[in-house]
């Protein structure tokens, strides 16, 4: 099993999901990005580090320093659960290939099949290839 794997399965046992994380081979920085229904506070963010602290040794998993935080209001959607759990909200995707000879979009989630997201770009339908996603984020409302 991956680290990303044993940390997911762990967090989810907690009643977190794991959105992304990091680990710096240079820095020894293991960076854990957690979020939960109704958002994630500072002591949502302590017991996971205190948790994760002990089952890290327990694992034996090598790391130096241990940073848990929220993805933040521009949170990356990186499973296409992402994208039918933020349905309705704007979403900016830089894509893997160009399309017609472009390679970001942004428009509102309309919904994701098994293989495509599908967007709302400017009044247009827009269907995407999960699999040729880069990256995506939320935009942030006001």
């Amino acid at each position: 099993m991956t680290l990303e794997t044993l940390l997911e399965t762990t967090l989810n046992g907690l009643g977190y999901e794991l959105v992304d994380m990091s680990m710096s081979a240079k820095s020894g920085l293991l960076r854990v990005f957690i979020d939960k229904q109704g958002g994630i506070t500072l002591d949502d963010c302590t017991a996971v580090s205190n948790h994760l602290s002990n089952w890290l040794v327990v694992e034996n998993i090598a790391y130096e320093h241990l940073e848990v935080s929220s993805p933040g209001l521009d949170r990356p959607l990186k499973k296409l659960e992402d994208f039918r759990r933020f349905a309705g909200e704007k979403v900016q995707i830089k894509l893997r290939m160009a399309i017609a000879g472009q390679r970001r979009f942004a428009g509102v989630i309309r919904g994701a099949s098994t293989t495509q997201i599908e967007l709302d770009v400017d009044g247009q339908a827009v269907m995407l290839d999960f699999s040729n996603m880069d990256t995506a984020r939320l935009v942030p409302s006001l």
